[in-house]
Protein backbone atom coordinates (compact mmCIF):
# COMPACT_ATOMS: atom_id res chain seq x y z
CA UNK A 1 0.00 0.00 0.00
CA UNK A 2 0.95 3.32 -0.84
CA UNK A 3 -0.29 7.08 0.85
CA UNK A 4 -0.02 10.08 -0.92
CA UNK A 5 2.46 13.37 0.45
CA UNK A 6 0.59 15.36 2.40
CA UNK A 7 0.19 18.07 0.47
CA UNK A 8 -1.30 20.72 2.70
CA UNK A 9 1.60 20.83 4.70
CA UNK A 10 3.35 22.60 1.47
CA UNK A 11 3.27 26.14 0.76
CA UNK A 12 4.55 27.81 -2.77
CA UNK A 13 6.33 31.15 -1.86
CA UNK A 14 6.70 33.27 -4.66
CA UNK A 15 9.54 36.15 -3.47
CA UNK A 16 9.15 39.69 -5.23
CA UNK A 17 7.02 38.47 -8.14
CA UNK A 18 7.02 41.35 -10.84
CA UNK A 19 3.86 40.69 -12.48
CA UNK A 20 0.37 39.58 -11.33
CA UNK A 21 -0.42 37.60 -13.97
CA UNK A 22 2.57 34.85 -13.26
CA UNK A 23 1.11 34.69 -9.66
CA UNK A 24 -2.44 33.61 -11.09
CA UNK A 25 -0.84 31.25 -13.54
CA UNK A 26 1.39 30.23 -10.41
CA UNK A 27 -2.18 29.53 -8.64
CA UNK A 28 -3.43 28.08 -11.52
CA UNK A 29 -0.94 25.29 -11.67
CA UNK A 30 -0.99 24.66 -7.96
CA UNK A 31 -4.50 24.53 -8.06
CA UNK A 32 -4.42 21.75 -10.47
CA UNK A 33 -1.37 19.82 -8.94
CA UNK A 34 -4.06 20.15 -5.78
CA UNK A 35 -1.74 22.28 -3.35
CA UNK A 36 -3.26 25.50 -1.85
CA UNK A 37 -1.34 27.55 0.38
CA UNK A 38 0.25 30.62 -1.60
CA UNK A 39 2.49 32.87 -0.29
CA UNK A 40 3.40 35.80 -1.78
CA UNK A 41 6.53 37.93 -0.51
CA UNK A 42 6.91 41.96 -1.34
CA UNK A 43 5.59 41.84 -4.85
CA UNK A 44 5.83 44.55 -6.86
CA UNK A 45 2.32 44.80 -8.44
CA UNK A 46 -0.58 42.25 -6.87
CA UNK A 47 -3.34 43.54 -9.13
CA UNK A 48 -5.56 41.14 -7.85
CA UNK A 49 -8.12 42.09 -11.44
CA UNK A 50 -5.00 40.75 -12.92
CA UNK A 51 -4.19 38.01 -10.64
CA UNK A 52 -7.38 36.11 -10.95
CA UNK A 53 -7.70 36.51 -14.85
CA UNK A 54 -4.92 34.06 -15.22
CA UNK A 55 -5.72 32.37 -12.18
CA UNK A 56 -9.13 31.87 -13.90
CA UNK A 57 -12.14 30.68 -11.43
CA UNK A 58 -11.11 27.11 -10.99
CA UNK A 59 -7.96 28.64 -8.67
CA UNK A 60 -9.89 31.37 -7.45
CA UNK A 61 -9.70 29.51 -3.82
CA UNK A 62 -6.12 29.77 -3.38
CA UNK A 63 -5.75 33.28 -4.35
CA UNK A 64 -8.47 34.35 -2.16
CA UNK A 65 -6.83 32.54 0.41
CA UNK A 66 -2.99 33.47 -0.32
CA UNK A 67 -0.96 35.33 1.94
CA UNK A 68 0.83 38.34 1.31
CA UNK A 69 4.03 39.29 3.22
CA UNK A 70 6.68 41.96 3.41
CA UNK A 71 9.66 40.38 4.47
CA UNK A 72 10.83 37.02 3.36
CA UNK A 73 12.37 35.82 6.79
CA UNK A 74 9.05 36.44 8.94
CA UNK A 75 7.34 34.45 5.84
CA UNK A 76 9.47 31.61 5.96
CA UNK A 77 9.11 31.99 10.02
CA UNK A 78 6.82 29.22 10.70
CA UNK A 79 8.16 26.62 8.11
CA UNK A 80 10.37 23.56 9.14
CA UNK A 81 12.21 22.96 5.64
CA UNK A 82 12.85 25.49 3.43
CA UNK A 83 13.56 24.78 -0.67
CA UNK A 84 15.07 27.41 -2.38
CA UNK A 85 15.09 26.88 -6.38
CA UNK A 86 17.82 28.43 -8.54
CA UNK A 87 18.77 28.20 -12.26
CA UNK A 88 22.47 29.57 -11.27
CA UNK A 89 25.09 27.16 -10.47
CA UNK A 90 28.57 27.75 -8.33
CA UNK A 91 30.50 27.66 -5.25
CA UNK A 92 27.74 29.55 -3.46
CA UNK A 93 24.59 27.60 -4.63
CA UNK A 94 25.55 23.82 -4.01
CA UNK A 95 22.64 22.48 -5.59
CA UNK A 96 21.86 18.78 -3.79
CA UNK A 97 18.46 17.57 -5.31
CA UNK A 98 17.02 17.63 -8.91
CA UNK A 99 12.98 17.73 -9.06
CA UNK A 100 12.32 13.96 -8.42
CA UNK A 101 15.05 13.77 -6.10
CA UNK A 102 13.72 16.22 -3.58
CA UNK A 103 10.33 15.44 -4.08
CA UNK A 104 11.20 11.89 -2.43
CA UNK A 105 13.48 13.55 0.25
CA UNK A 106 10.70 15.92 1.10
CA UNK A 107 7.76 12.98 1.49
CA UNK A 108 8.40 11.72 4.51
CA UNK A 109 8.76 14.75 6.22
CA UNK A 110 5.55 15.79 4.93
CA UNK A 111 3.42 14.44 7.88
CA UNK A 112 4.61 16.37 10.91
CA UNK A 113 6.71 19.38 9.24
CA UNK A 114 5.93 22.51 7.10
CA UNK A 115 7.51 22.71 3.80
CA UNK A 116 8.21 26.26 1.83
CA UNK A 117 8.71 26.10 -1.77
CA UNK A 118 10.42 29.36 -2.23
CA UNK A 119 10.91 31.25 -5.71
CA UNK A 120 12.72 33.84 -6.40
CA UNK A 121 12.06 37.18 -8.87
CA UNK A 122 11.27 36.69 -12.33
CA UNK A 123 14.56 38.58 -13.61
CA UNK A 124 16.93 37.69 -11.03
CA UNK A 125 15.86 34.74 -8.90
CA UNK A 126 16.78 34.55 -5.45
CA UNK A 127 19.98 36.39 -4.07
CA UNK A 128 22.32 34.53 -1.71
CA UNK A 129 21.12 36.43 0.97
CA UNK A 130 17.52 35.32 0.24
CA UNK A 131 19.21 31.72 -0.28
CA UNK A 132 20.74 31.39 3.31
CA UNK A 133 17.34 30.79 4.90
CA UNK A 134 17.15 27.51 2.55
CA UNK A 135 17.84 24.03 3.74
CA UNK A 136 18.42 22.89 0.27
CA UNK A 137 18.36 24.29 -3.28
CA UNK A 138 17.03 22.40 -6.12
CA UNK A 139 17.72 23.37 -10.09
CA UNK A 140 15.32 22.36 -12.64
CA UNK A 141 17.42 20.78 -15.51
CA UNK A 142 16.96 22.54 -19.32
CA UNK A 143 18.43 23.15 -22.56
CA UNK A 144 20.57 25.86 -23.38
CA UNK A 145 18.46 27.91 -22.32
CA UNK A 146 18.05 27.70 -18.51
CA UNK A 147 15.54 30.65 -17.54
CA UNK A 148 11.67 28.91 -17.08
CA UNK A 149 8.79 31.03 -16.78
CA UNK A 150 7.50 31.68 -13.22
CA UNK A 151 4.11 29.61 -13.37
CA UNK A 152 6.55 26.57 -15.38
CA UNK A 153 8.94 26.02 -12.21
CA UNK A 154 6.02 26.15 -10.00
CA UNK A 155 4.26 23.35 -11.86
CA UNK A 156 7.15 21.12 -12.77
CA UNK A 157 8.25 21.07 -8.82
CA UNK A 158 4.51 20.52 -7.53
CA UNK A 159 3.90 17.65 -10.62
CA UNK A 160 7.33 15.59 -9.22
CA UNK A 161 6.16 16.03 -5.40
CA UNK A 162 2.57 15.09 -6.31
CA UNK A 163 3.75 11.91 -8.11
CA UNK A 164 5.84 10.70 -5.33
CA UNK A 165 4.22 8.08 -3.23
CA UNK A 166 5.77 6.67 0.30
CA UNK A 167 5.34 2.40 0.58
CA UNK A 168 3.42 1.99 4.12
CA UNK A 169 6.69 2.48 7.02
CA UNK A 170 6.70 2.59 10.69
CA UNK A 171 9.70 4.74 10.72
CA UNK A 172 9.19 8.05 12.81
CA UNK A 173 9.87 11.52 11.14
CA UNK A 174 10.10 14.17 14.00
CA UNK A 175 9.41 18.04 13.44
CA UNK A 176 11.81 20.39 12.59
CA UNK A 177 12.90 23.02 13.90
CA UNK A 178 10.98 26.18 12.25
CA UNK A 179 12.54 28.79 10.09
CA UNK A 180 12.01 31.20 13.32
CA UNK A 181 13.26 28.54 15.86
CA UNK A 182 16.89 28.55 13.25
CA UNK A 183 16.74 32.17 12.71
CA UNK A 184 17.11 32.82 16.73
CA UNK A 185 19.50 30.37 16.78
CA UNK A 186 21.80 31.67 14.74
CA UNK A 187 21.62 35.36 15.95
CA UNK A 188 22.10 33.78 18.94
CA UNK A 189 25.42 31.90 18.34
CA UNK A 190 26.53 34.82 15.99
CA UNK A 191 26.67 37.45 19.10
CA UNK A 192 28.39 34.70 21.44
CA UNK A 193 31.01 33.87 19.18
CA UNK A 194 31.30 37.49 18.12
CA UNK A 195 32.01 38.25 21.93
CA UNK A 196 34.00 35.42 22.81
CA UNK A 197 36.35 36.30 19.54
CA UNK A 198 35.88 33.16 18.40
CA UNK A 199 35.10 34.64 15.11
CA UNK A 200 35.36 38.24 12.86
CA UNK A 201 33.63 41.08 14.39
CA UNK A 202 34.23 42.72 11.17
CA UNK A 203 32.99 40.27 9.06
CA UNK A 204 31.00 37.75 11.09
CA UNK A 205 28.86 36.68 8.37
CA UNK A 206 31.80 34.47 5.98
CA UNK A 207 32.19 31.95 9.06
CA UNK A 208 28.33 32.12 9.89
CA UNK A 209 27.49 30.66 6.71
CA UNK A 210 29.97 28.12 6.82
CA UNK A 211 27.72 27.13 9.95
CA UNK A 212 24.50 27.35 8.31
CA UNK A 213 25.91 24.80 5.80
CA UNK A 214 27.02 22.69 8.74
CA UNK A 215 23.63 22.60 10.94
CA UNK A 216 21.42 22.23 7.64
CA UNK A 217 22.87 18.78 6.82
CA UNK A 218 22.24 17.72 10.63
CA UNK A 219 18.24 19.05 9.86
CA UNK A 220 18.01 20.05 13.54
CA UNK A 221 15.29 19.61 15.44
CA UNK A 222 13.61 22.21 18.09
CA UNK A 223 14.76 20.62 20.72
CA UNK A 224 18.27 19.83 19.65
CA UNK A 225 17.76 24.22 18.56
CA UNK A 226 16.79 24.42 22.27
CA UNK A 227 20.03 22.76 23.53
CA UNK A 228 22.31 24.77 21.33
CA UNK A 229 20.50 28.41 22.44
CA UNK A 230 21.46 27.14 26.21
CA UNK A 231 24.80 26.11 25.52
CA UNK A 232 24.87 29.65 24.45
CA UNK A 233 23.13 31.29 27.35
CA UNK A 234 25.42 29.16 29.42
CA UNK A 235 28.37 30.74 27.67
CA UNK A 236 27.41 34.53 28.24
CA UNK A 237 26.80 33.96 31.39
CA UNK A 238 29.94 32.55 32.42
CA UNK A 239 31.51 35.22 29.99
CA UNK A 240 30.17 38.00 32.14
CA UNK A 241 30.73 36.42 35.80
CA UNK A 242 34.31 36.11 34.47
CA UNK A 243 34.90 39.65 33.42
CA UNK A 244 32.77 40.77 37.04
CA UNK A 245 35.41 38.84 38.91
CA UNK A 246 38.04 40.24 36.88
CA UNK A 247 36.82 43.95 37.44
CA UNK A 248 36.24 42.43 40.97
CA UNK A 249 40.22 41.53 41.55
CA UNK A 250 41.21 44.86 40.36
CA UNK A 251 38.98 47.02 42.33
CA UNK A 252 40.79 44.91 45.36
Amino acid sequence: MSRPVNLKNIAIVLHRPRYPENIGAAARAMHNMGFAQLVVVDPQNCDLTRVLKMATHAAMDVVEDMEVCEDLQEALGPYNFVVGTTARLGRQRAVISSPVQLAEMLAPLTGANRIALVFGPEDRGLTNEDLRYCHVLVNIPTAEFASLNLAQAVMILCYEIRCCTLGETKEFVPRLANRHELDGMYAQLKDVLVRISFINPQNPDYFMNNLRHFFTRMQLRAKEVNIIRGICRQIDWYGRKCFQEGIQKRRD
